[in-house]
């Protein structure tokens, strides 16, 4: 079992956000994981009929299981490394494992239309 996969069964098992999973989360994946955790306490996970979005300072970033198209995901992470994953992917993991995700009963498609 990876460190990802260990701190996702301590949240699975938990259903919140523990100080120890807290920790396990920023001991593997560093600012990434700080940067998550924030974004999951601000409420950035939104769930689509179609995408998981996370929204960023700047942009929104479409999250597809445990694939993003960042500019991090695309030029710093090793894609063979399970544990190497961008802050966009940590936050919808962390917000799904303790259902902190905000559900809008749309399609992602009609929201960009107004964006």
């Amino acid at each position: 079992m990876n460190a990802v996969e260990e701190w996702e069964q301590s949240l699975e098992a938990a259903g919140e956000l523990t100080s120890e999973a807290a920790d396990a989360i920023i001991d593997t994946h560093g600012d990434r994981g700080v940067t998550a955790i924030e974004a999951v306490g601000e409420g950035r996970v939104k769930q689509y009929r179609d995408f998981t979005v996370v929204v960023g300072h700047s942009e929104e970033y479409v999250i597809e299981g445990d694939a993003c198209r960042c500019a991090d995901s695309r030029y710093n992470l090793d894609p063979d490394d399970p544990t190497q994953l961008c802050w966009h992917v940590v936050a919808a993991k962390i917000a799904r494992l303790i259902d902190a995700v905000d559900h809008h009963d749309m399609w992602y498609s009609e929201v960009r239309e107004f964006l």
